[in-house]
């Protein structure tokens, strides 16, 4: 990958993407989960759409459109709301992190459907840094239950994302980020909150902290993380992409011990390194 897209963009991606396990945190005693994700799928339909307009961006045809469509319901609607709802039901973000870190394992294992081929240093990759994550993740899972409706809600996420992001990879790799997000996010809003308003009382405090986390979520979150994730995704392998999300809770784990001086054990830094070995053996261009 980082041959055609570059290092800096995709560790900007992780440095993102990492943020947003701090946003949910954030968010949590401010705001139903599926609420607080219907009025940021809202945001990001005006701030695109306003995008789109301002400057004329194409927009996709009617396959394109349904495809662009039922690739927001896998990526936003089904991995964030299964995500946020599984913390808010009260499984650990440490046990939900190591469900959704299947995802690159799983788009290695579909890779050939892809007509991507990964190489036998790159498998050693995906599975050294599913690994790393393990050790990352694994001083936090001591006593942790898992009740049926969260783990479920967990592997929905695992699968909206993978389904999702398989499925744009193959049938729609070329779309306007503007014009394609509208559609995307327009179809997760549509998901999730007649939702939202069956299973929550819709509670939203609007306060400092929430309207700062809501415009983190809309602009840096998605208007820069997700498109940086879609732009890696058209010029790299599928795997290799996902495979960048390994590192996600190494780094969310560092920005937690900085910020809120959470614990750092050395079995989670040598997961660290792990996980950083594991993703340079699968992106890192042979010699």
């Amino acid at each position: 990958m980082p041959s055609r897209v570059g290092w800096l963009p995709a560790a900007a991606f992780i440095l993102i993407w990492s943020s947003g396990y701090l946003a949910a945190k954030a968010a949590a005693p401010h705001a139903d989960p599926l609420t607080f994700l219907s009025w940021r799928y809202a945001g990001v339909v005006l701030l695109m759409g306003l995008l789109a307009l301002a400057f004329r961006a194409p927009w996709p045809s009617r396959r394109d459109a349904l495809l662009l469509a039922l690739t927001g319901l896998g990526i936003q609607a089904l991995y964030l709301g299964g995500v946020w709802v599984a913390v808010r039901q009260g499984m650990a973000a440490s046990v939900v992190a190591l469900i959704v870190n299947l995802q690159p394992v799983l788009i290695a294992l579909a890779s050939p459907w892809l007509g991507e081929r990964l190489a036998p240093r790159q498998w050693l990759g995906v599975l050294l840094g599913f690994a790393g994550v393990a050790l990352v993740v694994g001083h936090k899972l001591g006593g942790a239950e898992l009740a049926p409706l969260p783990v479920l809600l967990a592997v929905l996420a695992l699968l909206g994302i993978t389904v999702g992001t398989l499925v744009q990879k193959r049938f729609v790799p070329h779309f306007d980020l503007r014009s394609g997000q509208v559609i995307q996010f327009s179809a997760a809003l549509l998901l999730t909150l007649p939702l939202a308003a069956w299973l929550e009382p819709m509670r939203v405090d609007w306060n400092a902290a929430t309207l700062g986390t809501m415009a983190w979520s809309i602009v840096v979150l998605t208007g820069c993380g997700i498109s940086l994730m879609f732009w890696m995704l058209r010029h790299g392998q599928a795997a290799a992409v996902t495979s960048t999300m390994y590192l996600v809770p190494s780094v969310t784990a560092l920005l937690a011990w900085s910020m809120f001086g959470e614990t750092l054990g050395a079995t989670a830094i040598v997961g660290m390194g792990v996980s950083l070995l594991g993703v340079y053996l699968v992106v890192a261009k042979p010699s």
